[in-house]
């Protein structure tokens, strides 16, 4: 199955981290590959902890992108984005995983660091491999909502951010 967790409410990541455990719980082995989260620190790395070896997490991105004070030039962001596809695809061919999740890889696309027909050939071949791949992110490719099985769409209502609160350890990260 393709599932997608996609708009502009918080929950995304969350909402596949709770596939991960209850697959885990099931038995399987699950891979999410961070594609926009970068350096710091997050208690999401200490849960994968506690569940491996069947979970694992890999940051593979250089924070946020050209916001939050990011002043990593453009092309460094696009080849941490190139790059993590291929670790995916790598890992994904590799048969190590029954569920690969590809966090953020929406956010990833839409802001040009990868293209659409780069993940489309990913999940092609993902298809014969895993039992199920996990998009997350905003603004997810028509594409990869038409070609899932699952999409949920988180809709903001309210956040504290809107009132200048930063992320909230425990519960943003």
């Amino acid at each position: 199955m393709l599932l997608v967790f996609t708009g502009n409410g918080k929950g995304k990541t969350t909402a596949a981290l709770g596939q991960a455990l209850r697959l885990v719980g099931d038995g399987k082995r699950v891979l999410m590959v961070q594609f926009i989260k970068g350096p710091w620190h997050s208690g999401e790395e200490d849960s994968a902890k506690l569940l491996g070896p069947n979970f694992k997490i890999v940051k593979k991105g250089k924070g946020f992108v050209g916001i939050f004070g990011d002043k990593l030039p453009r092309e460094e962001h696009m080849k941490a984005a190139q790059e993590a596809l291929a670790f995916a695809d790598k890992e994904i061919q590799s048969g190590k995983w029954e569920v690969v999740i590809l966090d953020e890889v929406n956010n990833a696309v839409s802001l040009g660091l990868i293209t659409e027909k780069s993940v489309e050939k990913v999940l092609h071949r993902a298809h014969q491999k895993v039992e199920h791949v996990i998009l997350t992110g905003r603004n997810a490719a028509p594409e990869f909502i038409e070609e899932a099985d699952l999409v949920t769409e988180m809709r903001e209502v309210k956040h504290p951010y809107a009132g200048g609160v930063m992320g909230v350890k425990g519960v943003e990260y």
